[in-house]
């Protein structure tokens, strides 16, 4: 049984909803509908507060879980990651290289007003 099947039926047999789940566990229904889809998994823990919550110990929860599709999904994820902060940091680049260019501009522009004389007048 994969794991997001293991939560799910662990819910359903305790008569809970995703919400009150949640509530259980301080995270929100969309999380729990997460993990119950295999979108996403939970942290270290909330598996902890999920073995205590369905009075399992970390082995019964965790067992027979598909180790591979969390490899994958957690890569996935930390590809994400990776890329979402080489991102950040070109558009800090271009903001920054945006900003060194108007300044720049600014210098040259009145640098030639000086020169001609139209910035400052005898």
């Amino acid at each position: 049984m994969k794991f997001n099947e293991k939560i799910l039926d662990l819910r359903k047999k305790k008569g809970l909803s995703q919400e009150e789940l949640g509530r259980e566990l301080n995270v929100s229904r969309q999380t729990i509908s997460k993990w119950e889809s295999g979108q996403s998994y939970p942290d270290f823990e909330k598996l902890v507060l999920l073995s205590d919550f369905f009075e399992l110990t970390l082995d019964e929860l965790m067992k027979d879980i598909d180790v591979q599709d969390i490899k994958e999904k957690n890569h996935k994820s930390i590809d994400i990651s990776y890329f979402e902060s080489v991102l950040k940091t070109i558009i800090k680049s271009i903001v920054w290289f945006g900003w060194f260019i108007i300044i720049i501009v600014v210098v040259c522009a009145i640098g030639s007003l000086i020169t001609t004389g139209k910035l400052i007048q005898p």
